[in-house]
């Protein structure tokens, strides 16, 4: 794998997500092979948003490797608390830390980390925008079930507009052919426009619906979200949304025998209990599997890295226009140099205006 840091799943050539696919399945056949691939690394955890799974999953695969893992899980109790810039955390961790995996509530928040990072990044989550190892957990788990990537008819279900683990995904298909996208939300929750137009020119189809019940009989995968409550302004417009979209035994009995339910988790009302037993929701398999994909993840980029890149980029204080969307990183951290690719923020893939 020729990457430094991972940051979106598309930064994966075909070959490099083969190689990841293929290691993640020894792994999970021999596990006892890889106890002791990763003595002697570090792995620093920088969670500045809570996380059960995506956290966990990390350490635990570290720890099954024979590395060992620092880090926080609340900004509180490190030195973000007092003022402390996202680039001077990273250069310090980094002086202690092998690889770092980085959660954080603004979109575009790994990249700008990984101006600054000599050792590699992952993305474990920024903002509303990206979850990359998310979407490798879901495409190893839809392969394993599917055996293909496509001809699928997928829908995708609830907050899209917020949900980072969506907009990985249809990114990472927009690889693949002749899929149907079924995109089942309230027309607030849409995903946003830079992400619609990753699939809008490809050979794979968009079908837009606010009905699940109508739909579900269509497909092959259904991937269920929460409506994100930490995402809205206010409790009251989050109430305008939430408890639209459910998914339950009823609803289940319409779809196919062969459907699988996928959901990144947690959830909270969106399946009813009802639905964990049916056999075509995998999303506890789906969460398993994520350990074993960051094991290989976590593998694959350190034995790729093992010389510390020492040639930092160094950008003078800019004068620059800031991006147009609020929750991008680039408008809190003011000293991120302005970087500006088909007329979008780098950082955070949004069109400027």
């Amino acid at each position: 794998m020729n990457l430094r840091h991972l940051i979106d799943f598309n930064d994966m050539s075909t070959t490099d997500w083969n190689m990841l696919y293929n290691l993640t399945c020894d792994i999970i056949k021999a596990p006892e092979k890889y106890a002791a691939a990763c003595k002697g690394t570090v792995l620093a955890t920088l969670f500045y948003e809570p996380s059960t799974r995506t956290q966990f999953s990390f350490q635990t695969a570290m720890l099954r490797l024979g590395g060992n893992v620092i880090g926080f899980a609340d900004p509180n109790s490190s030195s973000v608390s007092k003022g402390e810039s996202l680039r001077d955390t990273v250069k310090i961790v980094s002086g202690y830390a092998d690889i770092m995996v980085m959660r954080n509530p603004l979109d575009g928040a790994a990249y700008a980390a990984s101006l600054y990072s000599p050792v590699p990044i992952i993305n474990a989550g920024d903002g509303a925008h990206l979850h990359p190892t998310q979407t490798m957990t879901d495409m190893f788990t839809i392969y394993n079930e599917k055996g293909t990537y496509e001809n699928l008819n997928i829908g995708l279900c609830g907050d899209l507009f917020n949900g980072r683990t969506v907009h990985s995904f249809i990114k990472a298909f927009s690889r693949y052919k002749n899929n149907r996208f079924w995109l089942i939300s309230t027309k607030e929750l849409m995903v946003p426009g830079y992400v619609y137009e990753t699939i809008e020119n490809t050979d794979n189809e968009i079908i837009t619906a606010d009905n699940l019940e109508e739909c579900i009989g269509e497909l092959d995968i259904l991937y269920m979200t929460r409506i994100q409550r930490e995402r809205f302004k206010t409790d009251e417009e989050y109430k305008t949304q939430a408890g639209i979209y459910i998914l339950n035994k009823s609803k289940m009995e319409k779809a196919k025998p062969n459907m699988i339910v996928m959901h990144p988790l947690p959830k909270v009302d969106e399946i009813f209990y009802d639905v964990d037993d049916d056999p075509r929701a995998i999303y506890f398999k789906q969460a398993r599997n994520g350990m074993y994909v960051r094991m290989a993840l976590i593998l694959l980029l350190c034995e790729a890295n093992r010389e510390r890149y020492t040639d930092l980029s160094v950008y003078p204080l800019p004068q620059r226009q800031f991006c147009n969307n609020q929750r991008c990183i680039s408008n809190k951290e003011i000293y991120l140099p302005e970087l500006i690719k088909d007329s979008a923020c780098v950082y955070c893939e949004h069109k400027l205006t």
